[in-house]
């Protein structure tokens, strides 16, 4: 059966981007723009900020029918009835989050390089995150730049859905997406935007054509 994990646009949550805006406006808007899969990603939050934040995310993807995952927090994704929960290279391991989760929940990784693609999806990954892409303010201990290179690389000894992430402006979404990646993850190229909606559409057209393009 084909892997079910194909968003048009992968969104992750910031605090610090939204700009005195509430978290339910910014959502609501990303959604809106065409944004089909949120993350919840806070580090700095408690765990009772972050269940709140869950809480209302899976309100508003659950109304859009969007997919809602968690970054890391495997609890908080188990308490809001997350769709999936996005692990790092030094989280819990894959199988423990299937354990905790269920066998139907989505498991993403983040993967930096070939070595790390291949691994991830030996363990059962549903997807992986691949970047960073380009040089990022929004994390500040990243691995090297992997770049539309690193896409095709890794593109070509994985079958998972790719999700590249890092630093991506709307520019650089035809090279990634023909160096066989499925989509892009952006942070404050959307959570930051004057108009989040307006930011989301033009990302979600970006990727459709380039998708088309590469077909």
């Amino acid at each position: 059966m084909a892997n079910p994990f194909h968003p048009r646009l992968y969104v992750i949550t910031g605090a610090a981007f939204l700009r005195g805006r509430s978290l339910e406006a910014v959502v609501t808007a990303a959604l809106e723009g065409g944004a089909d899969c949120i993350q919840l990603r806070e580090k700095v939050s408690s765990g009772r900020e972050l269940l709140a934040a869950g809480q209302l995310i899976r309100r508003l993807t659950r109304e859009q029918g969007a997919l809602y995952i968690v970054n890391d927090r495997i609890d908080v994704a188990a308490a809001t009835d997350a769709d999936g929960v996005h692990l790092g290279q030094g989280d819990l391991p894959l199988a423990v989050a299937r354990d905790l989760l269920g066998p139907d929940k989505l498991v993403g990784i983040s993967t930096h390089n070939v070595a790390e693609a291949v691994a991830a999806e030996a363990a059962g990954a549903d997807y992986i995150g691949l970047g960073p892409m380009f040089p990022t303010q929004t994390k500040l201990d990243t691995e090297p730049v992997v770049g539309p290179t690193g896409v095709r690389e890794v593109r070509r000894h994985v079958q998972l859905p790719i999700v590249a992430i890092g630093g991506i402006k709307h520019e650089h979404v035809p090279a990634i997406i023909r160096g066989g990646a499925t989509t892009v993850a952006v942070i404050s190229a959307v959570i930051g935007a004057d108009d989040p909606a307006a930011a989301a559409r033009a990302f979600c057209q970006s990727i459709a054509t380039a998708r088309e393009g590469r077909a």
